[in-house]
């Protein structure tokens, strides 16, 4: 596959470091997505991020000139509201931010139960002490906990000179959870899960093969593009340089500097 995407239908665009660096676009992200919709190539953003909710990444989106619908976002809280639901849990301790409740809550499940079936991590960019404490508590007493995504790092322009530095993410929650208490989470939702986009790819009526998937991580964005047989595409503005590219066991169809080298 080269830049022109020739035979891709539907792209499936991550969102953090893909098509905005916090509250910076990408140069040429949207002009990128104007060539999508020029060239009949439909498009849906995803992410990991779970600390917005759907109307949240709207307004954000909206606000950097990006066209969305809510149709058009597919975030790792579905992904895990599916898994709770599938699992039959009502009652939850979260660890996440006030969009996320909002989320859960909207779909019928508690995220302020006394005797938790679960706890549940997010990406939580409003914690508090008391929160990882009283989570900690539950998990002492055996209560399994269940993360909304595996990522380590958000990136961040906030480095010396406006470079990309990575900030606590789910991940890094994980490894205090596991530190202070010894749990490991029973199931990491998000990507690199290949049913977070097959579903949709079906949904679609599509074939794998017609589809990309266009991202700045290796381990999430390109192995879930893998692990669903859709084409992958590594952008380096945001977390992957190219050393992590060529060291990495995940294999890119294509590797570019950002979107704005797509569809040219």
């Amino acid at each position: 596959m080269d830049a022109s995407l020739d035979g891709v239908l539907t792209v499936f665009c991550d969102l953090d470091g893909t098509l905005y660096l916090g509250d910076e676009l990408i140069p040429g992200a949207l002009e990128f997505l104007e060539r999508c919709e020029a060239r009949g190539i439909r498009r849906f953003f995803l992410s990991n991020n779970s600390s917005r909710s759907v109307e949240q990444y709207l307004a954000k989106l909206h606000g950097l000139g990006i066209p969305a619908e809510a149709a058009d976002i597919m975030l790792s809280t579905h992904d895990l509201i599916a898994w709770l639901t599938d699992e039959g849990v009502s009652d939850t301790y979260l660890v996440g931010t006030e969009g996320m409740r909002t989320m859960l809550e909207g779909a019928g499940i508690e995220t302020r139960a006394e005797a938790p079936e679960y706890v549940v991590l997010g990406y939580d960019t409003e914690i508090t002490y008391d929160k990882l404490a009283t989570a900690s508590i539950h998990l002492h007493a055996g209560v399994p906990l269940v993360a909304s995504h595996p990522d380590i790092v958000c990136p961040s322009p906030a480095g010396v000179s406006g470079e990309v530095i990575g900030i606590p993410d789910s991940g890094a929650y994980m490894a205090l959870f596991e530190a202070t208490t010894g749990v490991r989470p029973v199931h990491v939702c998000g990507k690199p899960n290949a049913g977070m986009l097959l579903h949709k790819v079906v949904e679609l009526g599509l074939e794998p093969s017609e589809c990309a998937m266009i991202g700045d991580r290796l381990y999430t964005d390109l192995e879930m593009a893998a692990r669903a047989g859709v084409r992958g595409v590594l952008v380096l503005s945001g977390e992957a340089t190219a050393d992590d590219a060529r060291a990495a066991p995940q294999n890119p169809d294509l590797v570019v500097k950002s979107v704005d080298s797509l569809l040219r």
